[in-house]
Order: C-alpha cells, then sequence, then structure tokens
C-alpha cells in the first residue's frame, strides 16, 4: 500500500510526535508498504511557523488532491496527526477518483490540554486569563478542526481511554472506529543491562528530567521544588534532556531559572540523538517526568527501560502506564511540594 503520513511538525525524527510519526513509517516499511511523510518542511520556508500551523491542513488536502489523479500515484491510506486531514475528509473526498483510508492519530488530544490549561488558570492567581493568541486559534478554531478531522476519519487512533471516552462522549465519534495506540519503544532501549546503583558513601543521586522546556511539561513545579532539593542535598544532581524549543531556544533559560548557589549542579543537553538515550541516562537513577497534560509519556518508558525509577504526575497517559507504589511514585499534578517529597 501507498501510505502518507502527516505531522504538523518539524519532521525532526529525534522528537517526540515527529519522532514517533517517523518511526512508525518506519515499521510500515518494514512490512511491504510504501511510506510518504507530510510536514512543516514540505510548506515554503519562508512561512512563520504559528502560520505553517494555520494553514497547513490546506497544503495537507492540495497534497491528497494532487495525489488522487492516477492511479499511480494515489495514496491507499493517509494517516494523519489530528486536525491536518480535516479540510480533506469534511469537503473534498467525494472529488476524488479513488478515495483513501483516512486515519486521525493523536499525540496528545488537544482537547484534554485545553482542559488542563484552563485549571491552571482557574488556579492560578497570576495568569486571570488566557492570551488573546490563544483564543483565536488554539483555544477555538484548532479544537473545531481537530474534532472535525475526528469525526471525518475513518480510523481513530488515541494514546490513552481518557482520549477515547472524551471524542466518543463529548465529540460524538463513532466508538467502533476508536482505537487505543500506544507508542512502541524503540530497538535501541530493549535488553539493556542492569547497572546496580554503587554501594560508596557519597554516591552521586542524579535526576533526569527530559522534554522540551514548556509549561505543559510542569517546569513551574518542579524547577521549584528541584531548587531547593540541590539546595538541602550537595549529593544530588539534575540534568535536562531535549529542552530546545521556541520558548526555551538556549540552555541560558534553563540556567535562569535555578539559584546560582546550586547551578554547578545542573547540567542541559538542549537536544540530542534519540538513539543516544541509554548512553546519556548512564549513571542516573531517578526520572522526574512531571507533566501537567500527556497523552502517552514516551520519555517514560524509555527512562525506565534505561533502569531510572519514575517519579510521574498523575495525567492520564502515565496512569496508563505505572502504577503508585508498584513500579513508580505517582504525585499530583501541578505540585511542588508533592514533587520535593
Amino acid at each position: 500500500m501507498k501510505i502518507l503520513l502527516t505531522i504538523h511538525e518539524i519532521f525532526n525524527p529525534d522528537s517526540g510526535s515527529a519522532g514517533s510519526t517517523f518511526k512508525l513509517g518506519q515499521e510500515y516499511q518494514k512490512l511491504g508498504h510504501e511510506v510518504s511523510y507530510y510536514s512543516f518542511d514540505d510548506l515554503p520556508h519562508w512561512l512563520p511557523r504559528p502560520t505553517k500551523r494555520v494553514i497547513f491542513p490546506e497544503f495537507v488536502a492540495s497534497k491528497i488532491m494532487r495525489h488522487s489523479d492516477q492511479q499511480a500515484t494515489y495514496f491507499d491510506v493517509v494517516d494523519a496527526s489530528t486536525g491536518d486531514a480535516w479540510l480533506w475528509g469534511k469537503f473534498l473526498q467525494g472529488f476524488t477518483k479513488k478515495t483513501p483510508v483516512l486515519v486521525t492519530r493523536s499525540h496528545g488530544l488537544q482537547h484534554l490540554q485545553r482542559l488542563e490549561l484552563l485549571e491552571k488558570t482557574n488556579r492560578d492567581d497570576k495568569q486571570k486569563s488566557l492570551s488573546w493568541k490563544y483564543k483565536l486559534y488554539r483555544g477555538s478554531i484548532q479544537l473545531w478542526e481537530v474534532a472535525t478531522s475526528l469525526r471525518c476519519a475513518d480510523l481513530v487512533f488515541l494514546l490513552n481511554q481518557s482520549e477515547k471516552k472524551y471524542v466518543t462522549e463529548q465529540l460524538g465519534v463513532d466508538s467502533e472506529k476508536v482505537h487505543i495506540f500506544p507508542n512502541g519503544m524503540p530497538e535501541p532501549f530493549l535488553n539493556l543491562p542492569f547497572e546496580p546503583t554503587p554501594k560508596e558513601e557519597n554516591v552521586k543521586i542524579r535526576i533526569a528530567q527530559i522534554g522540551t522546556y514548556i509549561p505543559r511539561k510542569g517546569i513551574h513545579y518542579s524547577v521549584p521544588a528541584l531548587n531547593r532539593i540541590l539546595a538541602r542535598y550537595p549529593h544530588v544532581e539534575v540534568s535536562f534532556f531535549g529542552t530546545e524549543c521556541l520558548m526555551c531556544p538556549n540552555v541560558e533559560k534553563v540556567y535562569e531559572d535555578f539559584d546560582p548557589e546550586v547551578r554547578d549542579r545542573v547540567k542541559v543537553v538542549p537536544r540530542y540523538r534519540h538513539e543516544t538515550l541509554p548512553t546519556l541516562l548512564k549513571g542516573y537513577q531517578i526520572k522526574l517526568f512531571p507533566s501537567i497534560s500527556e497523552g502517552f509519556g514516551k520519555a517514560l518508558i524509555e527512562a525506565m527501560a534505561c533502569g531510572l525509577a519514575p517519579i510521574t504526575t498523575a495525567t492520564s497517559g502515565p496512569l496508563e502506564i505505572v502504577k503508585n507504589d508498584h513500579d513508580s511514585i505517582v504525585v499530583p499534578t501541578r505540585d511542588t511540594e508533592a514533587i520535593e517529597q
């Protein structure tokens, strides 16, 4: 089959959702299918990223329509991340000579992220309302586009039961076409040798936090806790891996959030090759995963595969992976004190 995979991101195989899309395509190729990718990289390079996000569905629709003209080029399957194919699915698929199977794939349902953001806004006295930019598109139009893409799809792949409950009960998506589709474990993370914690006195305790340095990843709650832990325990070190993003383009932003007295025990790796993560995590004992909204938690299971003990917030994705006091410590979301304890 000819499969088109779309993702409304820069197509970086070492990143989160784009990396998962790339690995999904690799698995399709192993099964003998022909795979194409379509992402922000295929749009005009001079367009600002926010503009690309808004007009990406139009480009996806144009891509599908161009390939539907001839039998030699049409796609058998269009596997699109949420919101990417709403325009083609709702208005244009009836005009194609052969209609491909349309899949809508979630990398974290935007509606649940919005509910978490609204809860934060209601609880945080310093942030009384959401920005006008968020309300203009991501908190309104984009949610409609995502819901439309889910309703138009022949198959819907979601990451957890909370997403399934929401799209079936709140968005009216037929439950028979909805499937839970957890992320897999890459080959370099499998069957790693066990490395026991050294027994020497004054051994370093190293904590790893993996993910972009953005509010959704819980940095407003983890950083104050880590600041206090570093100040109290001189044998503790903290590292952040994969912090680079539009909101945090350089390492200085992370260091500035820590007290000068403890910065020498903070390490920042803004980007890395995904397959090198097991090597980077050697010598670390604890994986901190303080997200306030998380569809799955790929970094969580990968760190566990590398032998780190997980401390995670009680978000929908991780709660389907781990159990408190069994294979993890689960703390409430947005709770600095709980993280510190």
